[in-house]
């Protein structure tokens, strides 16, 4: 099985700059039957099963769901595909968008494999900036729906707000992009861009909401944040309760976010 090249169309980024950059409420850009489907459909069917022993689990108020990004654990298409998506050839492009070199993440730092079964949610949250090995900005984000089959009904959808100064925190939501098989959404990530999927999914639980996540980054710019870890917002059921605010302070910061990101949930709404 070739996959050489993996996406349906030869990379060509050129045409998408004026898109991408005029899109509110921060820099981005969908593109549907992004990978050929051919190379779709055998990494699809390479995501492990929900409950099988290769995944980190995320269980606690603000984010639900599973995550792995060792190489080792991932079979022959899904490899070759990374490989690809960190290549040269592909960063290049990705380097369009933004308007200045980017470089991949071979370590997929916060990246690789991602599903959220029933129950599955992440609240809205703007990403790390500085990458903590590295010294890079996180500069873009690239997120591939594979779940086939998935209907609407059971929501998924990435959800994008509008940054509210004043409170340094998330607005009005002004946009929701559907979970579409084959669907890549592209976004900057370092216009206060405010993301997630906050409301639960309602999927089968033989069907999670599967995707694949690879960021790129850049020199840190005298403008870039200097966050480490992921900034949080409570849900609107959420905001005066003190344990998850508690839990959203200590999950931003690099010396305590590893205590309290992985454990039980034991404050469950």
């Amino acid at each position: 099985m070739s996959f050489t090249p993996p996406l349906s169309s030869p990379p060509a980024f050129d045409a998408l700059v004026p898109k991408f950059r005029a899109a509110e409420p921060f820099h981005h850009v969908v593109i549907d039957n992004f990978l050929s489907p051919e190379v779709a459909n055998a990494v699809a069917g390479e995501f492990p099963a929900f409950d099988g022993p290769v995944w980190n689990e995320y269980n606690n108020a603000i984010e639900v769901k599973k995550a792995c990004n060792h190489w080792d654990r991932f079979p022959r298409a899904t490899y070759q595909l990374f490989r690809y998506l960190n290549s040269e050839q592909f960063v290049s492009e990705m380097s369009k968008l933004a308007g200045e070199r980017l470089y991949a993440d071979p370590g997929l730092h916060g990246g690789g494999w991602h599903s959220h079964a029933t129950g599955g949610k992440l609240n809205m949250h703007l990403d790390y900036s500085i990458h903590p090995k590295t010294g890079l900005e996180r500069r873009l984000n690239l997120i591939i729906y594979m779940q086939p089959g998935w209907k609407a009904e059971w929501g998924g959808a990435l959800g994008f707000w509008r940054h509210e100064e004043s409170k340094n925190a998330p607005g009005e939501l002004a946009k929701q992009i559907p979970c579409l098989f084959n669907r890549a959404v592209i976004f900057d990530t370092s216009q206060n861009s405010w993301h997630g999927l906050p409301d639960p999914v309602a999927c089968p639980p033989n069907q999670p909401r599967n995707s694949l996540a690879i960021y790129y980054l850049c020199e840190p710019r005298t403008s870039a944040a200097e966050r480490g870890r992921a900034l949080f917002a409570p849900s609107s059921e959420q905001a005066n309760d003190p344990e998850v605010l508690e839990l959203i302070k200590l999950r931003s910061q690099v010396q305590t976010s590893g205590a309290v990101y992985r454990q039980e949930d034991t404050h469950k709404k």
